[in-house]
């Protein structure tokens, strides 16, 4: 058991019978050559991704920061750390550095950053009862989708993310930005703008949710199909 989960995180998988392996770079090109497991699971984009997941427990002082400077400190704590996302990504890819680690770990930080965000302004009476409902429905969504995709990666089928999936990522992230700043912010109306952004997230996520859903089932049919 624990040598399949090092093969999984390190990218290593057997070549033959007899042991020899061959080790799978971050691009998953195989070049035999050796690898530091200590860089494997520190190398820069990693370390950016668990600096952006550190930002995550920060979240939780939001009743504590509720006037106007915490408000606007919330919210560039969390533009700052969506930023990061596109940082480690473009090294990552720039530099072959993408590992397997890296891809549980990235739509993980997301993930938690996006949730824990909503679920400490529910709890701190910034969005309604009513407008938890839109809560539930991107939280459930990405619980759905994450299982559909370990569901299919055991069946050896990869879900990818589609350009309507990071269209809704970007909307979410928008929406909890300005509902984070919660007071007019540059003249602009931050919490209106950020009600009307989560509504357009809400429903990108359904529709982009069904998408992956309908995408898995054509798959397992054209399977059974032949």
């Amino acid at each position: 058991m624990r040598e399949a989960v090092a093969r999984w995180l390190f990218a290593v998988e057997e070549t033959d019978s007899v042991g020899n392996i061959e080790v799978i770079d971050r691009a998953g090109s195989a070049d035999g050559a050796e690898s530091d497991i200590g860089d494997e699971i520190l190398n820069i984009p990693n370390t950016i991704t668990l600096i952006r997941i550190s930002v995550v427990p920060l979240m939780l002082l939001m009743p504590l920061m509720l006037n106007p400077l915490g408000s606007q400190v919330m919210a560039w704590l969390f533009l700052i750390a969506v930023l990061t996302d596109v940082l480690d990504g473009y090294i990552a890819r720039s530099y072959k550095m993408v590992t397997r680690l890296g891809k549980l770990l990235d739509p993980l930080a997301d993930k938690l950053l996006v949730t824990t965000a909503l679920i400490m302004m529910l709890a701190v009476g910034r969005l309604t009862e009513w407008q938890a409902g839109m809560v539930v429905i991107i939280v459930a969504r990405e619980l759905a989708v994450t299982g559909l995709r370990s569901i299919a990666s055991a069946e050896g089928h990869v879900v990818a993310a589609s350009g309507l999936g990071k269209l809704k990522t970007l909307a979410q992230n928008a929406a909890v930005v300005a509902l984070l700043f919660h007071y007019p912010t540059f003249g602009l109306p931050a919490r209106e703008i950020g009600l009307t952004l989560l509504a357009l997230a809400s429903a990108l996520t359904l529709w982009s949710g069904w998408v992956y859903f309908s995408s898995y089932f054509g798959w397992r049919k054209r399977v059974a199909n032949g």
